[in-house]
């Protein structure tokens, strides 16, 4: 098994955050997001619980099934959002990988743009970055 090129500790964005060990290059894959995959219907029942205690590790693959990171999952569900990510996910043959979007210096915080759904509940961003939208899933 390959070593993470991260760890995970207290992060100011939400909690516990997980932070580069070493330099990554752009385009290194990081790490695959895993987890129990579910179906929609089973992934919004979820969420209903989720909403009460204020997580979600639920990663849609399409409009078919998701990923629940909190069941079955690794450290790569600790990677945070902000709107000026440094991470991005590409979705292959069923399987979620992180990538760096840019050169990561070691000691920052990995993060992706978790790209929920306009629609869907607002939810308020803590990544403080310079073009922080204001909410994860887009500025009102």
């Amino acid at each position: 098994m390959e070593k993470l090129k991260f760890e995970i500790r207290q992060s100011e964005i939400d909690n516990r955050g997980a932070f580069a060990t070493e330099d990554i290059p752009k385009g290194t894959m990081i790490v695959e997001y895993v987890g129990e995959k579910i179906d929609n219907e089973e992934a919004e029942r979820r969420e209903a619980i989720n909403d009460e205690k204020g997580v979600t590790y639920i990663f849609c693959l399409d409009e078919n099934s998701c990923i629940d990171g909190a069941v079955g999952g690794n450290e790569s569900r600790f990677v945070n959002h902000s709107c000026e990510p440094n991470c991005d996910y590409s979705i292959e043959n069923g399987r979620i990988f992180y990538y760096a979007n840019r050169d990561i210096k070691k000691g920052e915080e990995l993060t992706i743009d978790y790209d929920y759904d306009a629609d869907s509940k607002k939810e308020i961003c803590l990544c403080k970055s310079k073009s922080c939208r204001g909410f994860i899933n887009g500025s009102e």
